[in-house]
């Protein structure tokens, strides 16, 4: 995994390149290894199959997460229990209606403590709270993935300063 952090004029960034899922696993090793994960909010961006998912489950197990871990794609969220704090998986990429976020308790989960994780935050942004921490993953080809960390809050900030140390 190679990497590049860079600081944005007021958060930083970080990026780097995934090379197979080995890397995938390292880097949801060290973001699971943040303390400032407990409670953040966390975006990931990306085409179909750019590995979004994939990086969910490294970050589960990581965290602790036991048993099976399935997609939220049409539940839309998937409740974990990490070793240390709950873990929300959502999945908006089916999300078209904003009275969703009321009727489903969405509103509930992120007024809790916990990890929040999204897929497509893109569809709900307009309910949801700003992302500590934006990932965008790019597929370069079958195997290899571009990807950039943006924080956007302080609590993200510290996330993301895990990466260079």
């Amino acid at each position: 995994m190679s990497t590049d952090t860079t600081a944005s004029p007021r958060y930083p960034s970080h990026a780097c390149v995934w090379h197979d899922e080995s890397d995938t696993a390292a880097f949801a090793q060290v973001l699971a290894a943040q303390p400032a994960l407990a409670n953040a909010y966390i975006t990931l961006h990306g085409d179909l199959g750019a590995g979004k998912t994939t990086l969910v489950r490294h970050l589960l197990r990581a965290l602790g997460v036991q048993g099976r871990i399935k997609s939220p794609t049409y539940a839309v969220v998937e409740p974990h229990e990490g070793a240390d704090f709950p873990i929300s998986h959502f999945d908006f990429y089916r999300f078209d209606d904003p009275r969703e976020w009321e009727d489903a308790g969405f509103r509930d989960i992120f007024a809790s403590p916990g990890l929040k994780v999204a897929e497509w935050p893109e569809k709900a942004a307009a309910v949801t709270p700003i992302a500590d921490v934006a990932i965008s993953i790019e597929a370069i080809d079958e195997s290899e993935r571009r990807v950039t960390l943006q924080a956007n809050t302080a609590t993200g900030a510290s996330i993301v300063q895990g990466f260079s140390a």
